[in-house]
C-alpha cells in the first residue's frame, strides 16, 4: 500500500487529482468508481476546475458510486446522487447516462439487483474511498462479518451521529443504505483514499500503523489490494505519529 503526506487539505486534493487525471487522460472512456462524504469534495473541486481551464476531458467517462440512502429522492438535498450532482456532474462535461448511483426508494430488492449488474457490467480502473470514524468503507459497517456483493446495511449509531451534522435533526438520518459489498470495492483495479480529520485518528491508526485485517476496521482490508493508495494530511500523520 502506497502512502502519500500532504501537507494540508488542499495539496491533498491536488494529488488526489493528479492521479485521477492520470488516468483520464491515459484512457478517455475509463470507468471511475466514485465516493461521497466531505472527504472527496475539494478533489471534485479540483477536477472540476482542470476540466473547466485546462481541458480535462470527462465525456467518454463513466462512474458508479459506492451507496446510497435507503428513504431519500435523487432529489433530496442529503441524497448520494444530489451530493454527485451538485459537487462534481454539474461541472464536468460528463454524460449524466454514464453516471450510476444506486437508487434508494422504491423497490429496494430490485435495486439491489440492478447495482450489483452494474458493478459486475463495470471494469473500474480507481475506486476514490473515504473511510468512517469507525472504519467503515461505504457503507459496509464494522460487525462479525462482511459481505461481498451489494446489499442493504443497518447503519451503526456511530455513523447516524457522524452523518447527523448533514441533516436538521439526528432523527431525519436514514437508518438504513445502499452499499456497495467488500469483494466488489476490492475488484477495482486501484483504490485510492482521501484521508483527513482528526475523528478519523483510530480508523487510520489501524489501517497504517497495524498489521491486522478485521471486520472490525473494513478499511484495513485496503492491505489487502495489489494497488491502494492513501494519501492524508500531514496533521493526521502527526496525531497518530505515522511517518512514511
Amino acid at each position: 500500500m502506497k502512502v502519500i503526506i500532504c501537507e494540508d487539505y488542499a495539496s491533498q486534493c491536488s494529488a488526489g487529482a493528479d492521479i485521477i487525471e492520470k488516468i483520464v487522460r491515459e484512457k478517455p472512456d475509463c470507468c471511475l468508481g466514485l465516493a461521497t462524504g466531505s472527504s472527496p469534495v475539494g478533489m471534485y473541486q479540483e477536477l472540476a476546475r482542470r476540466c473547466r481551464e485546462e481541458g480535462l476531458d470527462f465525456s467518454k467517462v463513466s462512474t458508479v458510486n459506492l451507496d446510497e440512502y435507503i428513504g431519500l429522492e435523487p432529489t433530496h438535498n442529503q441524497s448520494y446522487r444530489y451530493f454527485m450532482d451538485t459537487n462534481l456532474f454539474n461541472h464536468i462535461n460528463i454524460d449524466r447516462n454514464n453516471t450510476y448511483v444506486a437508487k434508494g426508494t422504491g423497490d429496494i430488492e430490485a435495486n439491489i439487483e440492478e447495482f450489483r449488474a452494474v458493478i459486475a457490467g463495470s471494469t473500474v480502473e480507481l475506486q476514490v474511498l473515504g473511510v468512517g470514524p469507525d472504519g467503515h468503507l461505504a457503507f459496509n459497517e464494522p460487525g462479525k462479518e462482511l459481505y461481498w456483493h451489494a446489499h442493504k446495511e443497518t447503519l451503526d449509531e456511530s455513523t447516524i451521529d457522524a452523518n447527523a451534522r448533514f441533516f436538521a435533526s439526528r432523527d431525519e438520518v436514514p437508518r438504513y443504505a445502499v452499499t456497495m459489498g467488500m469483494g466488489e470495492i476490492m475488484m477495482a483495479k486501484r483504490l485510492l483514499m482521501i484521508l483527513s480529520g482528526a475523528n478519523k485518528a483510530d480508523a487510520a491508526r489501524q489501517l497504517l500503523m497495524s498489521d491486522a485485517i478485521t471486520c472490525s476496521c473494513p478499511a484495513t482490508l485496503m492491505k489487502l489490494h495489489r494497488d491502494a493508495t492513501v494519501i492524508l494530511t500531514r496533521e493526521l500523520a502527526d496525531i497518530i505519529g505515522y511517518t512514511a
